[in-house]
């Protein structure tokens, strides 16, 4: 969770650019980042994929004023509003951007071509019909701020109790290797403009602590050596990691809501 989704790619990029802030050109350059190309089928009025500068003029055109971001998990349909074909295919993306002002959604679907070791990567987003109802489970800013504080430092406590810290030198090296990630991003926009810095605070946040999350869970157990200690871990990492998603797509989601609330 430290690297952007790409849903928050868009919806950040594709709020600036409906507001104004920023160019077509800037806000496509922006979303594509590092993959090769991006593109986008079933967009209304369209009979093939389009480029996204394109399809985002088409949204706009349809009356779309705003970009939500939904990234839920099996039992958790964060963001999401239906129905549910495009629930189930966002599900499978674990990633989704839900438009304001229209019934359509936008789910990614991400392939690699060309030969081992000059591999590049292709997306293409699916524009779905959805549901307009309240996205599940998403929370104001500052109540996504007053969670992840409150849910680190009970798993934290939780952790240190069980005495099950991650340990070896593999997990001291991942460690290593994200602190100085994470060190080399500071002051760095995590955001398009127009954003509020709370919004920038709380994604910081949210993407340190899920990336924590899943290196703690990625190496191993630490050193729960017991069927029950491991249970254990699992149970205090995982309203962390539940609390860190949230915590994303309101700060995402911050653009829509503050502009709504003028």
């Amino acid at each position: 969770m430290l690297s952007e989704p790409r849903s928050g790619r868009l919806a950040a990029w594709g709020n600036a650019l409906l507001a104004g802030i920023v160019s077509p050109d800037e806000a496509a350059l922006a979303v594509v980042g590092e993959d090769a190309v991006h593109r986008v089928e079933g967009v209304p009025g369209e009979s093939a994929p389009v480029g996204l500068t394109l399809a985002l003029g088409r949204l706009r055109g349809l009356g779309v004023s705003g970009l939500r971001v939904a990234l839920p998990a099996p039992g958790h349909p964060l963001g999401l509003s239906g129905p549910p074909e495009f629930n189930a295919r966002a599900l499978e993306a674990e990633e989704a951007v839900v438009c304001q002002g229209a019934a359509l959604g936008l789910v990614p679907e991400v392939s690699e071509a060309g030969p081992e070791g000059d591999v590049h990567v292709e997306v293409l987003w699916h524009c779905l019909p959805v549901r307009e109802a309240p996205p599940a489970d998403v929370p104001s800013l500052g109540e996504a701020e007053r969670e992840l504080a409150e849910a680190l430092r009970e798993a934290t406590e939780a952790l240190t109790r069980l005495d099950v810290a991650g340990s070896g030198p593999v997990a001291e090296a991942a460690i290593d290797a994200y602190r100085a990630r994470a060190t080399a991003s500071r002051g760095q926009d995590v955001l398009a403009p127009g954003y509020p810095p709370r919004a920038v605070r709380v994604l910081e946040l949210a993407q340190r602590v899920g990336a924590l999350v899943s290196l703690a869970t990625a190496h191993g157990h630490g050193g729960a050596v017991s069927a029950s200690e491991m249970s254990a871990r699992a149970l205090a990492l995982r309203p962390v990691e539940r609390t860190a998603r949230r915590a994303q797509v309101a700060a995402y989601n911050a653009f829509v809501e503050e502009r709504g609330a003028r």
